[in-house]
């Protein structure tokens, strides 16, 4: 039997208590037991990594059909989607604690926070990400989301480590300075830690996470400076994506779901 079969997956928007508390228990062991991260409404007893904004966003979930729901084991798979719109009636960006989301805001552009995304162990590498994107573009496509974007994470905060992969996302891969938000004074670090003419693209690369890389194959662009997050032991920085200026590629993929809808 193939792990990552996509016959064994249903993807779909969480739909009831079990959905949403199967996420939670993924994300508990993903950012909690593998990476070291914690928060106040982590709920260590039952397992369960949630926070404030869970009731208002939408979350797409990944369902392994050969897995045991009532033990919440059913979800491999989760993005969690704030819209501009539910964003301004909750009030704030999950990402408004890290950065200065102004630039965004003033463009009146439709957008999407993408968040809390983490995939099961076993289904890493393999069908899972594809999946979950093709539901993402649907998704997009139906709310005429013109601006994705979220935090992503380098696991711990050794910044020399993480030397060359920041500096390469600020010399290559810099929003335009109209979008860019800015990493908050609090949190706040410098990423071109090292001179464009001395940076190592392999190197640099190695270092970078995979969801990162994804993200930069298909036209993302970073904001202003990292942000170190010690409760969750991350490193993040702000990646966007704007669709009126993405690769051919990724335009490409976009107008053929619009074709298929």
């Amino acid at each position: 039997m193939n792990r990552a079969d996509p016959a064994f997956f249903q993807i779909r928007l969480a739909k009831s208590p079990q959905d949403l508390l199967a996420a939670q228990r993924l994300r508990y062991r993903v950012f909690v037991e593998e990476l070291g991260g914690d928060g106040d409404l982590v709920d260590h007893d039952q397992r369960l990594e949630r926070d404030e904004f869970d009731p208002v966003v939408d979350h797409l979930c990944l369902i392994d059909t050969r897995r045991d729901a009532e033990a919440l084991d059913h979800v491999v798979g989760v993005y969690r989607l704030l819209r501009g719109d539910r964003a301004a009636a909750f009030g704030r960006f999950y990402c408004d604690g890290e950065y200065d989301l102004t630039p965004l805001r003033a463009s009146g552009r439709p957008v999407l926070e993408l968040g809390r995304s983490c995939v099961d162990p076993e289904q890493r590498g393999g069908a899972a990400m594809f999946l979950m994107w093709n539901a993402l573009a649907d998704y997009v496509l139906d709310h005429g989301i013109e601006i994705l974007f979220g935090v992503a994470s380098f696991h711990g905060t050794d910044i020399p480590m993480l030397a060359p992969s920041l500096a390469w996302l600020h010399h290559h891969h810099l929003a335009p300075a109209d979008l860019r938000p800015v990493a908050r004074p609090e949190g706040f670090q410098r990423m071109d830690l090292i001179a464009p003419d001395r940076l190592d693209r392999r190197e640099a690369m190695l270092g970078m996470p995979a969801l990162i890389k994804a993200y930069l194959r298909l036209g993302g662009t970073v904001g202003e400076g990292a942000f170190i997050d010690r409760a969750f032991n991350t490193t993040d920085v702000f990646l966007m994506m704007d669709t009126a200026a993405m690769s051919a590629k990724h335009r490409e993929f976009y107008e053929s779901r619009r074709q298929t809808a």
